[in-house]
């Protein structure tokens, strides 16, 4: 859907510049969004308590209003008082945050968060990052930020500000920038009660001890559409060659135009993933030709991605 949001004068400040956090404050606490490096992607964050914060988020994104975001809080102490957690949860919290896990948990019963952010669900996406530049944000804001991905719903996932600013520039008021990001890929989503991964990320299942989740359920948490990540481009997977007109992303033994990882390395090729199908969406190619990578560790999340993408 077209966004709904004013046009805006995109600014964009260097994390750690004087003033630049007090800035990103101000914009949060005036109900607008601000782009924030976590390190996973980059953020798009608004405050979590104001159901027309999130709405600005949902307008700036063209996100469908049924898919929940993810709550950032600074501290378990603060992801407390808006989620309930079992044993299960709480050694899983204890476990691995701060990081790039996300927990869907029962909403506590006095949660502060607007309803719109868990889109109406009685669960709610909780994440502990711990990227210095969502931190500073957190702490200085005080309350709960909701941010999914800084780019338009249903596109490449931003790994640096340039692609924020590709993306949503005129959209939202300010870009935080402190360089590209570390992860490279989104963050797990675990359902701690069930046991179940509902989307793969940095931390993996054989490291979690837990399953994946059937494709097809019922969206409880984000990044659970089918068609997500996605190229302006067609997508095909596990090419070995080139063909007409493609741009062509290596892996491994197979040499393209760029390469997730030369060596194989999937560490690497998470990290480059997103860079790497902006390069190609911005390239003079018609189409995009993937590489195979391997199905297993971190090749699971990365595969994931890409089916969505060329979904």
């Amino acid at each position: 859907m077209p966004p709904t949001n004013p046009p805006h004068a995109t600014r964009t400040l260097r994390y750690g510049a004087p003033g630049a956090i007090e800035t990103a404050v101000a914009v949060i606490a005036a109900g607008g969004c601000v782009a924030v490096p976590t390190e996973t992607v980059y953020g798009l964050a608004a405050d979590a308590t104001d159901s027309r914060a999130v709405a600005r988020i949902y307008a700036a994104k063209g996100r469908p209003s049924f898919n929940p975001l993810i709550v950032h809080v600074p501290d378990l102490e603060a992801a407390r008082t808006i989620a309930r957690f079992d044993e299960g949860a709480l050694a899983l919290a204890e476990r691995w945050w701060p990081g790039p896990l996300t927990l869907v948990l029962p909403l506590d019963e006095g949660s502060p968060v607007a309803s719109l952010a868990t889109a109406g669900l009685a669960m709610v996406a909780v994440r502990i990052p711990a990227h210095r530049a969502m931190q500073a944000l957190l702490r200085a804001c005080g309350k709960p930020l909701a941010a999914p991905s800084a780019n338009a719903s249903g596109g490449i996932s931003p790994t640096r500000a340039g692609h924020v600013a590709a993306s949503l520039g005129g959209r939202i008021a300010l870009i935080l920038d402190d360089g590209p990001t570390p992860a490279g890929i989104e963050s797990t989503i675990v359902d701690p009660a069930r046991g179940l991964i509902l989307r793969p990320g940095p931390i993996t299942g054989e490291a979690l001890g837990l399953a994946r989740g059937r494709e097809g359920e019922a969206i409880t948490a984000p990044g659970q559409l089918s068609s997500h990540y996605a190229p302006s481009k067609p997508v095909r997977l596990n090419a070995t060659d080139r063909r007409p007109g493609e741009w062509l992303i290596g892996f491994g033994a197979v040499a393209g135009d760029d390469t997730l990882s030369a060596s194989g390395d999937l560490v690497e090729a998470a990290a480059r993933l997103f860079d790497a199908l902006h390069c190609a969406d911005a390239s003079d190619a018609v189409a995009i030709a993937v590489a195979p990578v391997p199905d297993t560790g971190l090749g699971e999340a990365i595969n994931d991605r890409l089916k969505r993408a060329a979904f």
